[in-house]
């Protein structure tokens, strides 16, 4: 194996490791592969260019959606979710996990099986893909979640109790 090689090889593992993907693996006496990256991006909850929609039957009127990153209708997108302050979110599930940061408000959350808990901002809380659960906004301004899913974002209404 050339030195040049071994060195490519190197560098395309750390870059694997670091999380960067490779065009394709260096050979023998070629050069080594370019990495390729997506569009980074950073978005703000108050960013007026955030394109916010309706969110979808059943959810408290006034709440709204901003895609941040990705498809809706594919896994691993990103949204903000925002329900004005007093707000209940009634009892539903998703087919996918769910992973919240809140990014303003005061939210209280309860899964089923699970004891209540109040998020409060920067407050991270995990849902398991198909486990029920609800949410109010104990805030007079509205409540602002991050939200990241696995899978396509969907939204299930559960008709029992959480509790």
């Amino acid at each position: 194996m050339s030195r040049a090689f071994r060195i490519s090889a190197a560098v395309a593992a750390v870059m694997t490791l670091s999380g960067w993907s490779l065009v394709a693996s260096a050979q023998p006496g070629q050069a080594a592969p370019q990495p390729t990256f997506e569009r980074p991006l950073a978005w703000a909850a108050t960013n007026p260019a955030l394109k916010w929609g309706a969110c979808p039957p059943g959810m408290p009127e006034g709440c709204s959606i901003a895609v941040l990153h990705g498809d809706p209708s594919r896994p691993n997108a990103d949204i903000f979710l925002r329900v004005p302050g007093g707000s209940a979110i009634p009892p539903h599930s998703h087919s996918s996990a769910e992973r919240m940061i809140l990014v303003s408000g005061e939210l209280e959350v309860k899964y089923r099986k699970a004891r209540q808990t109040t998020l409060r901002v920067a407050d991270y809380a995990y849902g398991p893909a198909g486990l029920p659960h609800r949410a109010t906004c104990r805030s007079e301004a509205a409540c602002v979640l991050f939200i990241a899913f696995d899978g396509p974002i969907d939204l299930h209404p559960f008709e029992g109790s959480v509790d």
